[in-house]
């Protein structure tokens, strides 16, 4: 028993053994772990939607777009660090391995330091050009600044999880992630219900949650000497690996920062009528969240799984692997999709106890939620390419279907539905633009993974 709880805690090598149990082992610990990590903002919503107000929830989803811009180099670094992680394992490249991890850690102390720059200088005037209501720009402001300000415990927590991960561990992560939420419960309970820091109080609790996550994941790896070595030596940038790095991650990076202009954009389009939409849109993206969780974990467990075997050189097993992590999570969205059309109203009504708000957040959620099924595709495809080292496919098949496809076609909506009743065109334009983007992109995906280039990079 001992030794099957100790191999919880080990790298994973997903090169034999048969590739549905494979990936449901990695996926499940993660899952878990990324079940917990939402529960940061998640709980944040809740403590300030029933104990500040309507307004607070307002505030802290507004915040959100301008946050994710903000944070896309901590992305591309953790995705680049993951992939490379993966492939170096499965090659058993000790050397490569080491130096890897070494300039990812590096990367991210760099990375720290121009988020906390950035964000100083411009988060007020990015909030004032959207058009945030008055009535909340203040709470926005202070809240957005905390959290850039202490990005550090969120920057190395995500950076060092795609490295265990990438190493096969989830379930290391889902142990400190799930420690780090308690702990983010319990203070923000303490800093605004017994304290009154309002937004700001839980701003500072996921901070210092973030920050005790990311300090147990480092514990972790210095304690994995059999797969790598960790010393001063590896800190060094290395040109070959950084760039490597950065290569692989910055199709992400980039993708998620030109997707957070399309939210701000759109946010800007869903802050013209007024804070009621403005608090069930957080809502519903809290919803989401969870709603998103499985195909975003099968996603990230399929490009592992991708690198590994790209990395053995077993071309027949990446395939292979392809098809039942699809399969799987498919069936699991269309469950969860099922689930959210059944039990909606409850789900809203956590959040908040004001009734329109809750009929609101349900109907929009309701106009969404078959899209989830689609992206369980895109995922999971996608996880594919990048573990093979084709990021650049899915980059430009999100920048495609979100710029090209969601913006225009959310706008068009408002204009083309503008009365007397709505001046600003029908509040469903938002979410209808959403769910097409979502259909199209899984379309788009499916047809690049048959016919792409990623299968370039298979051994023969």
């Amino acid at each position: 028993m001992l030794d099957k709880i100790k191999k919880l805690f080990q790298a994973t090598d997903m090169t034999e053994g048969t590739p549905w149990k494979k990936i449901v082992l990695f996926t499940v610990p993660m899952l878990l772990g990324n079940i917990a990590q939402q529960l940061y903002s998640t709980v944040d919503s809740i403590v300030v939607g029933k104990y500040v107000g309507d307004n607070a929830l307002a505030a802290v989803g507004s915040a959100t777009p301008i946050l994710n811009l903000l944070l896309v180099l901590f992305i591309g670094i953790s995705i680049g660090a993951s992939i490379m992680v993966s492939q170096y394992f499965g090659a058993k490249q000790r050397k490569e391995l080491s130096i890897t991890i070494g300039n990812c850690i590096t990367l991210t102390a760099i990375a720290v330091l121009i988020i906390m720059v950035i964000s100083m200088l411009l988060v007020r005037p990015l909030l004032e050009l959207l058009g945030t209501p008055e009535t909340i720009i203040d709470w926005c402001t202070s809240y957005l600044l905390i959290l850039c300000v202490g990005s550090v415990g969120s920057a190395y927590y995500n950076i060092l999880c795609g490295v265990l991960r990438g190493l096969g561990d989830a379930f290391s992560a889902l142990i400190y992630v799930a420690v780090a939420a308690a702990l983010n419960i319990v203070l923000d309970l303490l800093f605004v219900v017994k304290f009154n820091m309002g937004v700001s109080g839980v701003a500072w609790a996921t901070i210092i949650s973030q920050a005790v996550s990311a300090l147990l994941c480092f514990r972790k790896l210095r304690k994995m000497t059999e797969c790598f070595d960790m010393g001063f030596s590896y800190l060094k940038p290395v040109k070959k690996y950084t760039g490597k790095i950065i290569s692989l991650g910055l199709p992400s990076g980039l993708t998620q920062a030109i997707l957070s202009l399309a939210m701000i954009t759109v946010q800007s389009l869903t802050n013209s009528f007024g804070e009621l939409l403005i608090a069930a849109n957080v809502i519903i993206m809290r919803v989401d969240g969870f709603a998103m969780l499985p195909n975003f974990s099968f996603g990230t467990a399929m490009t592992t799984y991708s690198g590994q075997n790209v990395g053995a050189r077993k071309r027949d097993r990446v395939i292979q692997g392809a098809k039942q992590g699809t399969i799987m999570v498919v069936m699991t969205s269309t469950v969860l999709t099922i689930l959210i059309l059944l039990f909606g109203k409850t789900l809203m009504g956590i959040f908040t106890e004001t009734q329109e708000l809750v009929d609101l957040s349900r109907h929009m959620m309701g106009i969404i939620a078959v899209g989830y099924i689609a992206v369980a595709v895109t995922q999971s495809l996608s996880g594919v390419m990048r573990g093979a080292g084709d990021t650049m496919t899915p980059m430009w098949i999100s920048l495609f279907t979100t710029v090209g496809v969601r913006v225009p076609i959310a706008y068009g909506l408002a204009f083309l539905t503008r009365s007397p009743e709505f001046p600003n065109g029908r509040e469903e334009s938002v979410f209808i633009s959403l769910l097409i983007s979502w259909l199209l992109g899984a379309i788009i995906t499916a047809i690049f993974y048959v016919k792409g280039k990623w299968k370039r990079n298979l051994p023969e």
